[in-house]
């Protein structure tokens, strides 16, 4: 099972404890010599106050941030959990993850998603109702522009004629993509397009909001992961995308039980689960930390090789 740990660097209540190249250098280098699999970084470049206001998060830019992260560290996997594809130019985004790939020696696993944020939407100026119809043509553009020959695609606004993108990605033929999202349509996504499904946990309130499918736990996965077998069976596909949870939820030390997260990890790994991430709740980078350390120490070693 590979475990990852999402980056503490969206906490801008405490900026001089996270927002600073210190903090890219002790926490990131930290979460790679305790044995974690990937670091995942948001994508919010311009969310609505009121869903900030309410429980929403801010996010640094991923592939400047990603790219901080990479230069501190040698194996750690830089991931995008999740970029919502459809808010930039295809090729744009194609640019930033070749040229981060080359960099980081092939280390970019890049999730996405079609997004929730109606209001997000409309400040970047991209059709909220068509992000569906969208993301499916991005991924698209994204795998011809990573060939590195010249190529042509025609989509929404845009139109690429005989260009060409070099270096192209150094993981062939391009990073893993894992695709976000609960609903049938994401499944069906992943099985088409994609290398992996990436679905999150969502609460009833979260699963509202998201307007997406309500996954609230590992009890809900066996009906979708049927459902991603039998199309990969209704379109030829022999071997399924991975299942890769986006998150399993907030840790700290004193509240954990470790058996029980053993346990878990064993139910979702029976379920054919191969991947997912914790988060670790903390006020300051030393609590930080402490958190990771011991985690990569009491927690990891126990579940690295489920």
């Amino acid at each position: 099972m590979r475990i990852n740990i999402t980056l503490p660097f969206d906490h801008i209540e405490n900026p001089d404890e996270f927002i600073t190249q210190e903090a890219i250098v002790e926490c990131s280098s930290l979460a790679e010599r305790m044995g974690f699999y990937g670091g995942n970084v948001t994508d919010h470049p311009c969310p609505v106050g009121k869903w900030l206001d309410n429980g929403g998060h801010y996010a640094q830019d991923p592939f400047v941030l990603l790219a901080l992260v990479g230069s501190v560290t040698t194996t750690l996997r830089l991931q995008t959990g999740i970029l919502v594809l459809p808010y930039r130019n295809p090729f744009i985004t194609a640019r930033a993850v070749a040229t981060l790939d080359v960099f980081s020696k092939g280390r970019v696993v890049l999730g996405m998603g079609a997004g929730y944020l109606k209001g997000e939407y409309f400040a970047l100026g991209v059709d909220f109702e068509r992000r569906n119809e969208i993301f499916d043509e991005y991924l698209k553009a994204l795998k011809a522009a990573w060939t590195g020959e010249d190529f042509s695609f025609k989509g929404t606004g845009y139109d690429a004629r005989g260009t060409r993108i070099r270096p192209a990605p150094t993981q062939k033929p391009h990073p893993p993509l894992l695709i976000g999202g609960n609903s049938n349509r994401a499944i069906r996504r992943a099985v088409e397009l994609g290398d992996a499904w990436n679905p999150f946990l969502t609460p009833p309130q979260v699963s509202n909001t998201a307007r997406t499918a309500e996954i609230v736990d590992e009890n809900d996965l066996p009906g979708p992961i049927a459902y991603l077998r039998e199309h990969c069976e209704k379109i030829g596909r022999t071997t399924p995308p991975d299942v890769i949870l986006g998150g399993i939820g907030t840790f700290k030390k004193k509240t954990m039980n470790v058996d029980l997260f053993v346990e878990r990890i064993h139910k979702l790994r029976q379920l054919g689960v191969s991947g997912t991430a914790i988060n670790v709740h903390a006020q300051t980078r030393r609590e930080w930390c402490d958190e990771v350390e011991w985690f990569g120490t009491e927690v990891l070693p126990k579940v690295a090789h489920i």
